[in-house]
């Protein structure tokens, strides 16, 4: 990062850490709805001395038009009588000029950029120069693309404009397959954003990677086992009711059982229970890989009656050779040790030639039994 801007300065102590040895925890409604909701939430979550900062969704970017939208401006109004009544920080997503000109009249002390915003350097240059002049805390989440230069470059734009006061929010990425999580978590991204911005805070959001209430423990744990310095996580009074997002939050009591079970000291030896827990981490993340092995050989099987089909050989030299290279690239990028890839790799490929070799071998057998009757 360095080397595109060598002047990039980027404060280490921030509002948007809580200043403690716990993890700061951001929470609140995806959405404001009304004025008792947010205020009822808010009471609730003050009770926790864990939770530092209290968000909702003012203005929300939705895929398609004639969903739920925001509630605008008046929310605005809500959040601002949250922060005098609670004491609580406020935050709220903004995606242009109009939205920081709102919030910044309206009081709210620590502003996030969304994924479907980030993705968009016009709109975070929009955002970039609305704040000119103004020292206020800005959070970045990942663009929706794993693309890490975006959010990178989303930063320096922000940095560029005189903001210093900058963090990050882990937010999982669309990909083809993200099950069993709304949002796959592509975790190894975590060591990549942290290795190009050292000292930048990083959350995570586990509402949106997780997308389902029974996941959030998981992912909350492995976010803060790989080093993140908090938790933004969706808490609403009465989650079964929410205009947006009602299965990925949790109600205040729920927040406080689910913070409880973490284990806050990544350090020390685990406990028979925590030993479990990361245990059916194991578990969850072997059946992901499972599926994600089924696909491929579907693939495979696929690619094998193409060559058929086409009188192509079964192994492809060139292929295999510029798949291996690329493999063992992000291997590199990933800290993971080459040897050990490339021998999962070989495996995988040994199947894969096994299946397209099995799909030949029926249609010749076939063939020459038709020809014998």
């Amino acid at each position: 990062m360095s080397s595109n801007n060598p002047n990039l300065q980027l404060a280490t102590k921030t509002k948007i850490l809580n200043g403690g040895p716990l993890p700061t925890v951001i929470a609140g409604p995806c959405s404001a709805e009304s004025e008792e909701q947010m205020l009822q939430t808010a009471r609730e979550l003050k009770k926790d001395h864990r939770v530092s900062v209290f968000r909702a969704g003012i203005w929300k970017p939705r895929t398609r038009p004639g969903m739920f939208e925001g509630i605008g401006t008046v929310g605005l109004e809500w959040l601002n009588t949250v922060k005098q009544e609670t004491g609580l920080l406020t935050t709220c997503e903004v995606a242009n000029a109009n939205h920081v000109e709102e919030s910044l009249k309206y009081g709210v002390d620590i502003l996030w950029i969304g994924a479907r915003t980030t993705v968009n350097p016009f709109s975070v240059q929009e955002i970039a120069d609305a704040l000119r002049g103004v020292d206020i805390p800005v959070m970045v989440k990942n663009p929706v693309n794993p693309d890490i230069q975006l959010w990178v470059g989303a930063l320096e734009r922000l940095n560029q404009a005189g903001i210093t006061d900058l963090g990050l929010i882990h937010r999982g990425f669309s990909t083809p397959n993200n099950k069993p999580y709304r949002n796959h978590p592509k975790w190894e991204t975590i060591k990549q954003i942290k290795a190009l911005l050292p000292g930048v805070p990083l959350l995570c959001d586990p509402s949106h990677v997780a997308g389902r209430r029974d996941l959030l423990q998981t992912v909350s744990q492995q976010a803060l086992h790989l080093g993140v310095d908090g938790l933004m996580i969706e808490t609403h009074n009465n989650p079964d009711v929410a205009w947006s997002d009602a299965s990925q939050q949790v109600t205040p009591a729920g927040l406080d059982t689910l913070l409880t079970s973490l284990d806050l000291d990544t350090e020390h030896v685990a406990s028979p229970e925590q030993l479990q827990e990361l245990r059916n981490l194991i578990d969850k993340l072997d059946t992901d890989l499972i599926n994600v092995l089924f696909l491929r050989s579907d693939v495979s099987k696929r690619i094998g009656e193409y060559k058929k089909a086409n009188k192509l050989d079964i192994f492809q030299a060139d292929r295999w050779n510029q798949m291996v290279e690329n493999r063992m690239r992000v291997a590199s990028e990933t800290g993971l040790e080459e040897s050990f890839v490339r021998a999962i790799f070989d495996a995988i490929h040994q199947h894969s030639m096994g299946v397209q070799n099995e799909i030949l071998a029926t249609n010749t057998t076939k063939s020459k039994a038709e020809s014998l009757s």
